[in-house]
């Protein structure tokens, strides 16, 4: 009961915060588009359509902190968490498909520069910066909790980075007047949130696969399992996350004969995951011999028992 009660706090938390983070991203998007078409800056344009994915993460994340807290029902008995990781994924790709609009514009642009308005761009680059730097310290609170946050976060981060460099940019070009600078610092926008997006897209895919989650170590699991006393082997053991930390464990265990009884050592696993791993939600077949179902890819023995 106590583990349920602080994850609704957490996402009570999370939910003011990224509706908070939403209305000044939603406010200052329309700011930036205007601006990036009045002082032709594809840089200020490129940042909008971050912005423009920056709304669209907060949106799906508050949709998904919702959805999540929907019990579970007949057709799915583990409820909605698992849509907050649909939406991480869905995040990226997005960021991905922008990046790629990015480049393509960029390179017309290098091909017909237009003149560039620079005091305006600068402004309006200082501005979104501000707006950034708020929201990135509103999110920060929750994004290591939360998969769903983490995703938001980053690309408020990314645009904080964007807005750096419009500023650079429209630096550049009010002394110097390179109008290439603007379609570049544009191109160096995009490609700079790449990586990130990356590792929010493979660690999103990698749940959605039923993957081991990234911070916990398979082999360090069988060896704890096999060292519980009374454990002569295991097999078909299955670890994996519904959302971001609701990691899950399933196990065949074989018992030794004339060992402790089989509540005694589903105890002992049980204290020692939660500890161990922070692994509460266990699920132990206590068997006297291998089931029909043993994999010898998947079977496991103490070394002293062969």
């Amino acid at each position: 009961m106590g583990s349920g009660h602080d994850h609704s706090h957490g996402a009570g938390v999370n939910e003011k915060s990224l509706t908070i983070v939403l209305a000044l991203t939603a406010v200052f998007l329309v700011v930036e588009v205007v601006g990036g078409v009045l002082t032709q800056s594809l840089a200020l344009i490129s940042d909008a359509a971050h912005m423009l994915t920056d709304a669209a993460a907060l949106a799906i994340a508050l949709a998904a902190i919702r959805i999540g807290r929907r019990a579970a029902d007949r057709r799915r008995t583990f409820g909605y968490h698992r849509f907050e990781i649909l939406a991480a994924a869905f995040n990226a790709l997005l960021l991905f498909g922008v990046a790629i609009y990015i480049v393509y514009e960029a390179w017309q642009r290098i091909r017909t520069p237009p003149e560039i308005h620079s005091t305006g761009m600068l402004l309006i680059a200082v501005a979104g910066l501000v707006v950034n730097l708020i929201g990135m310290r509103i999110l920060s609170g929750g994004k290591d909790a939360s998969l769903n946050v983490k995703g938001a976060y980053l690309e408020v981060w990314s645009d904080m980075l964007g807005s750096v460099g419009v500023i650079a940019g429209a630096l550049v070009i009010r002394f110097t007047g390179w109008a290439w600078v603007d379609p570049l610092i544009a191109v160096l926008i995009g490609l700079w949130v790449l990586p990130r997006t990356w590792v929010l897209l493979k660690s999103s895919t990698n749940i959605l696969l039923e993957g081991v989650p990234d911070d916990v170590d398979i082999e360090e699991v069988r060896a704890c399992l096999l060292a519980v006393p009374g454990v002569v082997s295991i097999h078909d053991l299955h670890v994996w996350a519904l959302t971001s930390g609701k990691t899950s464990l399933t196990v065949h265990v074989v018992k030794q004969d004339g060992s402790p009884d089989a509540e005694t050592i589903l105890s002992t696993i049980q204290a020692q995951f939660k500890k161990r791993f922070g692994i509460t939600h266990i699920t132990v077949q206590m068997e006297s011999a291998p089931c029909h179902q043993t994999n010898e890819a998947q079977h496991f023995a103490r070394e002293h028992s062969h």
